[in-house]
């Protein structure tokens, strides 16, 4: 049975944001193919790049998200942790390198969930189709 899932749940799960049911990136995970997404949600149809250079917007999100994490880590690393430069430099590069597949596909989520919101008619049409068959 279709049901309507939370947005924020539907991002933190990387669903799509029209039907809150298809996920926006191919499954099993496997880092190899980790960026890759299908070119639109198997549930409801909505295209995922609905125009070239789409994503572009999802790099400002993904500077903003990573600029503050990053200044906080730093900031706190220095200041409370009395680490110094070279160690706090070396804890901001790890955590970059250690959540870069994280912050690219969050970013790209949230910004697709800007764009394309949920469709309730969508869902219930899905749902008679899905009771009808």
């Amino acid at each position: 049975m279709i049901k309507k899932r939370s947005k924020i749940n539907a991002i933190w799960n990387y669903k799509c944001p029209r039907c809150h049911q298809g996920d926006l990136f191919e499954k099993p995970y496997i880092i190899t193919n980790s960026f890759k997404m299908p070119k639109s949600c198997d549930v409801c149809n909505q295209a995922y790049e609905p125009e070239p250079g789409f994503y572009f917007g999802a790099m400002f999100i993904s500077y903003i998200i990573t600029g503050f994490l990053f200044l906080i880590l730093a900031a706190l690393s220095l200041l409370v942790f009395n680490l110094s430069v070279n160690q706090t430099t070396f804890l901001v590069l790890a955590v970059g390198a250690i959540f870069f597949i994280f912050f690219f596909r969050i970013s790209r989520v949230l910004w697709i969930h800007f764009i394309v919101k949920y469709d309730e008619e969508i869902v219930k049409k899905l749902k008679i189709a899905e009771l009808e068959s």
